[in-house]
């Protein structure tokens, strides 16, 4: 069975671990786009790993891990990673971790112009300034290089003149910088690319061989359906399809190869950015939550703001997905509360919105609408059965099943990958 693990919230939703457990059953994890703006963490033994790039499969010996076309790439960001997590002990090599040829390249000037973009905006989005967005620019504006060109030096040597000719021409006039040294950054990413090289490949028909074969897959999303650039909360996304979606135009297999759909809600809500959060603690309740969840991002280290659960939105992220199997993790996190608040509609100018308004001024006006629930007040971490929860816990969980939508397959009630309740 091929499954696709999507975050249901603004990212940050605890996917890798999701992941992390599910690879153990499946032949291949393809990561299927974005870039080093997102991050998982696995826990394993004690023991945390981040990712960033590579698929967290890596971690399960035997299996292929793939970085898709639909990703963008810093390569000295890459290679950072392998050595980090061959550190760690960590087997990765090019017969486990496969590069698709026509994924996008970023360079120094795409990270130049994330900053320059967002110190320039009234309206800032809360950019992690890694390239992300102007890489893709650079790719639908037919301008951008890929990693296969970085192994044809003369092609590649020909497209960075044009951009660098271009990019220089535009800094100088609207931003007052000197521009790019197109000798130096040809020298740094020939470097890269000796050392990228056995990595890469035609993915796109290894994962139709290996489909064909019967081989099973795991799509791996970053970020979350929130995030989506077309379907989350605009502008304040990401520059990708998170959703289920960017699945078939970031890896080529089409929409039949995907079987089921497992997406990943906290039991809480917290986004990290800029951008309408109409659930965010505005007391102290936020940095309690911070403290207890250790809501720091996996890449950027930013504190994460924090908010009670959304479920109109997570029901709204369940049918954009077409969501089966519901994953609610940090369900530990909750445990100290007397009392417990669900979203279950909006209020706008004295009128009840019972779903998601996709005007971002709306959306950062509308008053939450509430459901309380009674907290449980006891340590759910070391529960491994679902019937062993306490009854408020389940009662609480059931509630967010039935109004999403999707039924929940599995709860997550610690950092480790053994801390999961299996529900069914």
């Amino acid at each position: 069975m091929n499954i696709a693990v999507v975050g249901l919230q603004w990212g940050d939703e605890g996917k890798g671990k999701i992941i992390d457990i599910l690879s153990a059953g499946v032949d291949v994890i393809v990561r299927y786009q974005g870039g080093n703006n997102a991050g998982h963490t696995v826990v394993k033994n004690g023991v945390k790993y981040a990712f960033h790039l590579v698929p967290s499969g890596i971690l399960h010996p035997g299996k292929i891990c793939v970085m898709g076309n639909g990703m963008v790439i810093d390569p000295l960001a890459l290679l950072h990673e392998i050595d980090e997590l061959r550190s760690q002990g960590v087997e990765l090599s090019p017969k486990n971790l496969k590069i698709a040829e026509n994924a996008h390249v970023i360079f120094p000037y795409h990270r130049k112009l994330d900053g320059f973009r967002e110190r320039l905006r009234s309206n800032r989005i809360g950019t992690t300034g890694r390239g992300i967005g102007p890489c893709y620019m650079d790719k639908y504006a037919r301008s951008g290089i890929r990693v296969g060109d970085l192994l044809n030096p003369d092609l590649f040597l020909s497209k960075l003149a044009d951009s660098i000719r271009e990019k220089n021409s535009i800094y100088r006039q609207v931003f007052g910088y000197d521009g790019f040294s197109e000798e130096e950054i040809a020298k740094e990413y020939l470097s890269y690319a000796q050392k990228v090289a056995p990595f890469v490949t035609d993915t796109i028909t290894l994962l139709h061989n290996l489909w064909q074969e019967g081989k099973s897959i795991l799509f791996e999303g970053a970020q979350g359906v929130m995030l989506d650039v077309d379907f989350g909360t605009y502008p304040y996304v990401t520059s990708s399809n998170a959703s289920v979606g960017g699945i078939f135009s970031g890896t080529g297999l089409p929409p039949k190869a995907l079987d089921k759909v497992v997406g990943v809600a906290k039991a809480y809500t917290t986004r990290v950015g800029e951008g309408p959060f109409p659930t965010e603690f505005r007391d102290e309740m936020g940095d309690k939550v911070r403290e207890w969840g250790g809501e720091f991002g996996t890449t950027t280290g930013r504190p994460r703001r924090c908010g009670w659960f959304d479920a109109v939105l997570v029901r709204y992220a369940v049918r954009i997905n077409g969501v089966e199997d519901l994953v609610i993790t940090k369900l530990d996190v909750l445990d100290k509360l007397e009392t417990i608040k669900v979203c279950v509609g909006y209020e706008y100018n004295g009128q009840e919105l019972s779903s998601y308004p996709f005007d971002i001024k709306v959306f950062s006006s509308v008053i939450p609408v509430y459901k309380e629930f009674k907290g449980w007040m006891c340590d759910t971490s070391k529960i491994r059965r679902f019937v062993d929860l306490p009854k408020e816990a389940k009662e609480y969980l059931g509630f967010i099943s039935e109004f999403v939508g999707a039924k929940i397959s599995m709860v997550s009630v610690g950092s480790d990958r053994e801390d999961v309740v299996l529900v069914g």
